[in-house]
């Protein structure tokens, strides 16, 4: 399994929110609606859906902010 297999598949970030707003519905109700559509509305619209059902990080681990900004304080420190 790739590492970073979410940053590859996201090719355009806030598209699907936007597609949305435009729509006037919420993120969720709007990619419902369309999961089951052909094309890139339909990937987007299912990659939303299965990304929601991933754990999200910690509030430990989002104060952080991940391994790059534990980097970042390391480097500040020297």
């Amino acid at each position: 399994m790739a590492k970073k297999w979410i940053q590859a598949a996201i090719k355009h970030p806030g598209a699907l929110t936007a597609a949305a707003k435009r729509a006037g519905q919420s993120t969720m109700a709007f990619a419902r609606k369309h999961a089951k559509s052909p094309g890139t509305l339909g990937k987007r619209a299912r990659l939303a859906l299965t990304l929601r059902k991933l754990p999200r990080p910690s509030k430990a681990a989002r104060a952080r902010g991940g391994r790059r900004a534990a980097a970042t304080r390391a480097r500040r420190k020297r």
